[in-house]
């Protein structure tokens, strides 16, 4: 018998889709949906039977508001059996100007997994460098992963099927689009993205989902990117912290989501946004509020999304 140490696996990070990967996705929605469905009725802070994080505790850093992130996190560790922490800019040294390395060193040492909600991508991936613990990306300025897995728990839970699905976006493109493009190389679903000029997505992205059996078409036409879609798409047209919001908000103006461009999509399309939304831009209030729209059913599904997450980050979900 060896007397070798044995050596330890480095932690599964989840910064981007492709971090899973298809069938780490799939997992994660089919842990998902078995969680949701078995829990329908409970009170929302009740532990699932299982508990299956009792005894560990999820750290999160907060450098960005948020209200969906931050509760969905919270609560799904409260129904794994677990418990969160956060961390803000303001009030911890990581605003003072700690590094992100040395936090990632501390932190590893007092929690079981890390979330990071930020503005830069970079930060992200230099705590999951010096993490030894899995390191989840609550948000950054290329990629929002999580909401993404929750969009597609919503559309599985209405009956869409997602290889070769049509999805069409419509106005800015930004971290929510490139999460959604990458799901799309994943899964062989089309993107059809309708933007002004000078707003187009990350073309590497595009080439790598292209490259897996996706279809990415970029179109000026808000109507041809509509024509047949099963699925509806925008996110607010100014981001926190942006400039020159007056001149964006103007260019984007032709591609506000409204029942007369719904009505080109099929009769069963759905609408999605990831909130918060400013009703009156990019989607009207008909839109929004209509029988076709499932973002309130999306925003809930952040937290059976962020279970099966992190349950997979920590090796408890294939």
């Amino acid at each position: 018998m060896s007397d070798a140490p044995e050596t330890a696996l480095p932690p599964r990070h989840f910064l981007n889709l492709a971090d899973a990967g298809g069938d780490g996705i799939a997992a994660i929605l089919a842990d998902a949906l078995d969680r949701k469905r078995a829990r329908q009725g409970w009170p929302k802070g009740r532990a699932d039977g299982d508990a299956p994080l009792a005894g560990f505790v999820l750290g999160m850093i907060f450098e960005k508001n948020s209200t969906r992130t931050r509760v969905s996190f919270d609560i799904a560790m409260r129904q794994l059996g677990g418990s969160a922490l956060i961390l803000e800019a303001g009030t911890s040294q990581i605003g003072r100007g700690e590094s992100i390395a040395d936090t990632a060193r501390v932190l590893s040492r007092m929690v079981d997994a890390i979330m990071i909600r930020t503005d830069d991508h970079a930060k992200a991936e230099e705590l999951a460098r010096h993490a030894d613990v899995p390191v989840i990306n609550g948000l950054t300025d290329l990629s929002h992963p999580c909401q993404i897995v929750a969009d597609l728990l919503t559309l599985i839970e209405k009956g869409k099927a997602l290889p070769g699905l049509e999805v069409a976006w419509f106005g800015d493109s930004n971290n929510v689009l490139n999460s959604i493009i990458e799901a799309a190389g994943l899964f062989q679903f089309n993107v059809r993205v309708a933007c002004p000029a000078g707003f187009e997505p990350d073309a590497r992205l595009i080439k790598t989902a292209q490259s897996n059996g996706a279809r990415v078409d970029i179109l000026r036409d808000p109507a041809q990117a509509a024509r047949g879609a099963d699925v509806m798409v925008t996110d607010t047209w100014v981001s926190m912290g942006q400039a020159h919001a007056d001149e964006k908000i103007a260019a984007m103006r032709p591609y506000r989501i409204d029942a007369d461009l719904m009505a080109h999509a099929k009769n069963d399309a759905l609408f999605l946004h990831c909130l918060p939304a400013h009703v009156g831009d990019e989607v009207t209030q008909d839109v929004f509020e209509g029988p076709q729209s499932v973002v309130f059913d999306e925003a809930e599904n952040r937290i059976h999304a962020q279970k099966a997450i992190l349950l997979w980050c920590l090796g408890k979900v294939a």
